[in-house]
């Protein structure tokens, strides 16, 4: 198939080797396919449109499909402190989610280079259905636990979901920052749509169905099958010619950058010509050069003065396998490069998780009850919803004002601790304050964290995009876990502000909470 040429010119003891790989003897067709290939990534005209918003709303979805979980075990806060008197469970879940989290974050980026996208996108979805699955049949349906066993459970189950959420989050921010900028912000919108669809779900399956073990296994079970739906949509999604051609253009831009960077370092004379029609099956671009070639090109030069041309593709090439030192220089640069960003959305999510959702799902009231709680965290999730919405606006804010911007919502702290103490009489105690509280805090959340994520990845080359979300989503953890470990501070202000009432709406609705330990 391939003509290959030979040709030796000999000087005393000296020689000189060329060999070269030429496609000359190709089939007119395949050379057509070959010269396409190449004008798929270069030419502007090949580039697809998502004409219908499909994919996009695709991204929408898949930002539901990693926070829902989550928030279907801290929504039905209701069932939890029936179930759980007493005890700080929403604040235990909140920090054991944070933690193994961060830890999760930290391995995906050690990973980012060893496992392909779709396996960590898909381990991630099946870590996350796993329990919600386990929990809803075999602790809510069948009630196989006592109180204890159901708590360990419960614990185990969030931190079994976080490994696999946050895996997944972070590997869609990488993948996302592929693809046009706008589609990062569908993610972060469907992150907020996550908690409006499982507050609304919760809302009415309570108000529907009057038996709180019924209408909690309906809760658990439309969350199932909405990570199902989520789950099946990005497996159809990721085959489509508008995300193959973005994920393969960045993938073929990070490839050349490291073969210059390689030619850059060797000075044996050799020259690789990498062809991108080298891809994985899923479309995306592997590698250039296989481990053996790797070896000749790095021990070839013995004073024979040998000069290799590779013009052959390597459809079935080996990942290149980095070095911690180089993975940790990467980093650092990138994180050179987008710092005010990557604080910016750390203190958005810190002064957040202060509040939401453990102190918010303390709040109570003579005369909601227990609703207000319910009710507080649907006002944060929608409104966190709007301001998701509204971050894609076209307007580029400088990473300094970011980071000021996020630090003014430090008062939020001040005003929400004002609304549960003094714990008989809080100073803010109208139901009004916490639910215009929630309202500014859930959409200023929305805003300022999702425009330090869109913007970081226009701060830095194309090629270190994937590495660029998966910084920011470090930082991003790295608040969700601060904010959740303060969070604590604010329990003592609540843990003895209940008290057990029983109030009836419209003769049809019963609301009740319950005295501690009691």
């Amino acid at each position: 198939m391939y003509s290959e040429e030979w040709s030796r010119n000999r000087q005393g003891r000296e020689k000189a080797v060329i060999t070269n790989f030429s496609f000359s003897q190709l089939p007119e067709e395949e050379n057509r396919g070959r010269i396409k290939s190449h004008s798929f990534h270069d030419s502007e005209e090949s580039i697809p449109d998502d004409r219908y918003h499909g994919i996009y709303f695709a991204m929408l979805l898949a930002g539901v499909g990693f926070l829902l979980p989550y928030n279907s075990f801290i929504t039905d806060v209701d069932y939890l402190h029936r179930k759980f008197k007493g005890t700080s469970i929403v604040f235990d879940m909140s920090l054991t989610y944070i933690m193994v989290a961060l830890s999760a974050v930290i391995v995906n980026n050690a990973l980012v280079e060893r496992l392909s996208l779709n396996t960590r996108i898909c381990v991630g979805y099946l870590f996350a259905l796993g329990p919600l699955v386990f929990v809803s049949v075999f602790d809510v349906w069948l009630e196989l636990f006592d109180t204890q066993q159901s708590y360990a459970l419960t614990l185990a189950a969030i931190a079994i979901v976080a490994f696999g959420c946050t895996v997944q989050q972070s590997s869609f921010y990488g993948y996302t920052g592929m693809l046009p900028k706008r589609h990062t912000q569908g993610v972060m919108t469907g992150e907020s749509t996550a908690g409006v669809i499982v507050s609304l779900s919760r809302i009415f399956t309570k108000l529907l169905v009057e038996d709180e073990k019924k209408n909690t296994i309906i809760f658990f079970l439309f969350s199932v099958s909405i990570e199902t739906l989520c789950f099946l949509l990005h497996v159809v999604v990721r085959r489509t010619h508008f995300v193959r051609y973005h994920t393969d253009r960045a993938r073929h831009s990070w490839l050349k950058g490291q073969i210059n960077n390689f030619t850059t370092k060797n000075h044996s004379g050799y020259q690789i010509h990498y062809d991108s029609s080298a891809e994985e099956e899923d479309g995306v671009v592997s590698s250039t050069v296989d481990e053996a070639d790797a070896v000749n090109l790095g021990h070839g030069s013995h004073g024979d003065g040998i000069y290799v041309r590779f013009d052959v593709p390597k459809p079935d090439a080996k990942r290149t396998w980095m070095s911690v030192k180089e993975l940790l220089d990467q980093r650092c640069a990138v994180a050179r490069m987008i710092w005010p960003y990557m604080l910016s959305i750390l203190v958005t999510y810190f002064i957040t998780l202060c509040l939401f959702p453990g102190l918010e799902s303390e709040l109570r009231n003579d005369t909601l009850g227990e609703w207000l709680p319910i009710l507080t965290m649907a006002l944060f999730n929608m409104a966190d919803f709007v301001g998701k919405i509204l971050a894609a606006c076209p307007y580029e804010w400088g990473g300094v004002q970011l980071l000021v911007c996020s630090c003014f919502r430090v008062l939020f702290l001040p005003l929400f601790v004002m609304c549960v103490s003094p714990v008989q009489h809080p100073l803010l105690a109208h139901p009004a304050w916490p639910c215009c509280l929630s309202l500014m805090l859930g959409i200023s959340n929305g805003y300022l964290g999702s425009v330090p994520m869109i913007q970081a990845a226009g701060k830095v080359p194309l090629q270190q995009r994937e590495v660029a979300g998966n910084t920011m989503t470090v930082s991003y953890m790295a608040g969700l876990m601060l904010g959740s470990a303060v969070s604590y501070s604010t329990y003592s202000l609540t843990s003895q502000a209940h008290s057990t009432h029983t109030l009836k709406l419209n003769n049809t609705l019963t609301l009740q909470s319950y005295i501690p330990g009691h």
